[in-house]
């Protein structure tokens, strides 16, 4: 199991830096460069821009708690949230009972390569088909 984990690009790991601007300050935020791509991607998902979700759930956790304490781990775990979602909505989708047709596409889709993507160009895999977003 290790062996997975440790061969992962050392570039997903590395931290960079983008400021963003929240209500018209502008702050600098620290994250890792996979945690950037699932941003962009959640962006993509509502439809806005990476900055705006991020100003949004900085407005949204500061009404519900009143405080950031520490924001960019919130973002940290606010990924990792979205990719067990995504995993589970997968997972649902999978044990419902599907046509012919339907399990050979699905088939398909579970052996084709994964697709590079992400905003820095460093190859964030995702699927081919996109799971059905729970909500």
């Amino acid at each position: 199991m290790c062996e997975f984990f440790v061969k992962a690009d050392p570039i997903q790991y590395e931290q960079r830096s983008r400021t963003v601007r929240m209500h018209g300050v502008l702050t600098s935020i620290r994250l890792e460069n996979m945690v950037w791509d699932l941003l962009a991607e959640m962006a993509e998902d509502e439809g806005c821009t990476t900055n705006a979700l991020i100003a949004q759930f900085h407005d949204e956790i500061l009404a519900h708690r009143g405080e950031v304490p520490n924001f960019a781990s919130f973002l940290r775990v606010t990924c990792m949230r979205y990719m067990r979602r995504r995993m589970l909505a997968l997972e649902r989708q999978q044990a419902e009972p599907r046509s012919p047709a339907l399990q050979v596409a699905a088939a398909e889709a579970m052996t084709t390569p994964l697709q590079g993507t992400g905003t820095h160009g460093l190859g964030t895999l995702r699927p081919v088909i996109s799971p059905i977003r729970a909500r």
